[in-house]
């Protein structure tokens, strides 16, 4: 499919109860799902590793295109670009390039990366560790066409991937673009998004180091998490009232500041249900 940033995205990371619920069963089932209640973008997670065989994302092309979905992809969990091992930042960057050939195969330009985990090295070290080795990953991508990385912020505590650091590595690329999940940062500021101005901060904040098209484009992701003091626990459903954080004041802010971004639900199994109420929260769509 022809990709448009001109226009915002909202939609479920992967297959909802309510998916499965309507009798489908297959992700390329997800064009004609989604489309019936009037969202349009799809998040296809390889979690647990990359694996799609060339008629599976053929098929989801297709479906998708059809209804006008745009797919995005999310590389591995276990990407960290800040091990110290050269052979595994060889396989983190190989992560990345063989889930941006999948979603490309899908019909998509998006991936999402998780930075890294701070392990045993200070969170300074870490953190020059990471740009160095995004910087490896630039590289490889230079010239590639048709390619936003979406780079994620985390949720726990000994986690690279605060905002200030996603930004960081951003800067690296023209093909590096913000991933902002909202509830990870929620969980990692131990509740720090309560309104509007905590949202604006963030996004100003992007505007300033990443300037107005990266900012527009973002990616983002959003649900309710649970979290506790090492950080992000697990996530939970817009009928949680506990720990948030709320997505109305951040439609607010999307709409008033004109972006564009590629918002994507990950709330725990009513993703497709939440993502209808996100949507209904924009005036402008």
């Amino acid at each position: 499919m022809s990709v448009n940033n001109g226009i915002l995205r909202i939609g479920p990371s992967g297959n909802s109860d309510s998916f499965y619920a309507s009798g489908r069963k297959h992700t390329w089932e997800e064009g004609s799902f989604l489309s019936g209640l009037g969202l349009n973008a799809f998040e296809y997670s390889f979690g647990r590793g990359v694996s799609m065989s060339d008629p599976t994302a053929e098929k989801i092309r297709v479906e998708m295109d059809r209804f006008g979905i745009e797919v995005s992809a999310h590389a591995p969990y276990y990407t960290n670009f800040s091990n110290p091992d050269g052979d595994m930042i060889e396989k983190s960057i190989g992560y990345v390039l063989q889930s941006l050939d999948a979603v490309r195969r899908m019909g998509g330009e998006r991936v999402v990366v998780h930075p890294a985990a701070q392990g045993k090295a200070s969170r300074e070290d870490a953190v020059a560790e990471a740009e160095r080795n995004f910087g490896l990953l630039a590289e490889r991508l230079d010239g590639a066409e048709r390619c936003k990385i979406c780079i994620e912020t985390l949720g726990k505590i000994r986690q690279v991937g605060r905002v200030e650091e996603v930004l960081r590595f951003c800067k690296l690329s023209d093909v590096f673009y913000p991933c902002f999940d909202f509830g990870h940062i929620n969980c990692y500021t131990m509740g720090g998004i309560r309104g509007k101005d905590d949202y604006k901060r963030i996004i100003d904040a992007s505007m300033r180091e990443l300037g107005e098209e990266k900012t527009r484009n973002m990616h983002i992701h959003f649900s309710k998490i649970a979290y506790g003091a090492g950080g992000e626990s697990h996530h939970l459903t817009f009928a949680d009232d506990v720990f948030g954080p709320d997505y109305l004041p951040l439609a607010e802010v999307i709409d008033e500041y004109g972006l564009k971004p590629f918002v994507i639900c990950e709330s725990d199994g009513t993703m497709s249900d939440d993502a209808v109420l996100m949507k209904n929260m924009h005036k402008i769509v």
